[in-house]
């Protein structure tokens, strides 16, 4: 990347269209790196500890590194490669990168009716000033048209590159809305995979039996599912039938083979195999204990009882 700034005139031709490019450019900053860098008019230089406030608004894309970024209405916030930060008039913010990492830049300065009406509807907002979409190639590649058609301003270059940012806006909330749908359809399945799972706790059930009924892929299912549990699906539908054996097994008067049989493990000596593995004893000492336990519980009550008819006479 070379470093490039450009601040540019504009006219109320240009104002009329609705959206204007006042600046563009983008950053190499290493680590340990001067930041900002020098050189820029003295109306959008800033230090760290007074921070700025612009009369413009400012989209910038963060392609390496990371750093921290605060604002009026936004407490400070870290900042990773694929974070879009938009900066809004008249609101006091700062940021910078890591010394460990420096960061690389892009960004355009903007203003027009056309941005305020995205922010009055709520589009674009102070409160969430930061939004991350990873690395998009399409929005990269727009960032670098802007840049490039500043270099020469050629005739007519202004509502070209407005355009662009316009579109640029665009493809941003998109990301962002695709996002936030893929996340809620990946929960929604998550959740009803758990429910599947505990509906048929005793029945013959397999992992790759919940993905087929989810019509997804057993091995992007098996991912997506450990990834909000922390257990693999099969190691998720074991835990819950221990769980359950376990409350089987506080009733003395069930076979401790009859409860493998009906949880459908394979045999009783798996079925305890597993259960002491998940749980550190037998089912048979599981047994005892939850007995014990019991009849300690009514030995106590008995022994109130009686205390409390020597008290009555």
């Amino acid at each position: 990347m070379i470093n490039y700034y450009k601040y540019l005139p504009v006219s109320r031709e240009d104002e009329n269209w609705g959206l204007c490019v006042l600046n563009a450019g983008c950053t190499h900053i290493e680590p340990t790196g001067l930041y900002p860098v020098k050189n820029h008019p003295a109306h959008h230089y800033f230090s760290w500890n007074i921070g700025r406030v612009l009369n413009e608004y400012q989209v910038i894309y963060i392609t390496r590194g990371k750093g921290v970024f605060e604002s009026d209405n936004c407490t400070q916030r870290t900042i990773t490669a694929g974070t879009v930060i938009i900066l809004f008039p008249g609101e006091r913010h700062r940021y910078k990168p890591n010394n460990e990492t420096g960061w690389d830049e892009y960004w355009i300065g903007v203003k027009g009716d056309i941005i305020d009406r995205l922010v009055k509807n709520n589009f674009l907002s102070p409160k969430n000033p930061s939004m991350y979409i990873g690395f998009n190639e399409g929005i990269f590649n727009l960032f670098n048209n802007i840049i490039e058609n500043t270099r020469n301003e050629n005739t007519g270059y202004q509502p070209l590159i407005s355009g662009a940012a316009l579109h640029l806006l665009g493809c941003v909330h998109a990301v962002i809305k695709q996002n936030d749908v893929e996340c809620e359809d990946k929960e929604i399945i998550v959740n009803k995979a758990r429910l599947l799972f505990r509906s048929n706790i005793v029945n013959d059930f397999s992992p790759e039996q919940a993905a087929d009924e989810l019509q997804v892929g057993y091995s992007w299912f098996r991912k997506l599912f450990k990834s909000y549990t922390g257990l693999s699906p099969g190691q998720y539908y074991i835990q819950l039938k221990i769980e359950r054996a376990k409350e089987l097994l506080n009733n003395p008067d069930i076979p401790i083979k009859h409860i493998a049989y009906d949880l459908k493990f394979d045999s009783y000596f798996y079925f305890s195999r597993l259960f002491k593995e998940k749980t550190g004893i037998t089912p048979i000492d599981y047994r005892k204990r939850a007995t014990e336990k019991t009849t300690d519980f009514d030995d106590q009550m008995r022994f109130k009882a009686a205390i409390n008819t020597l008290k009555k006479k």
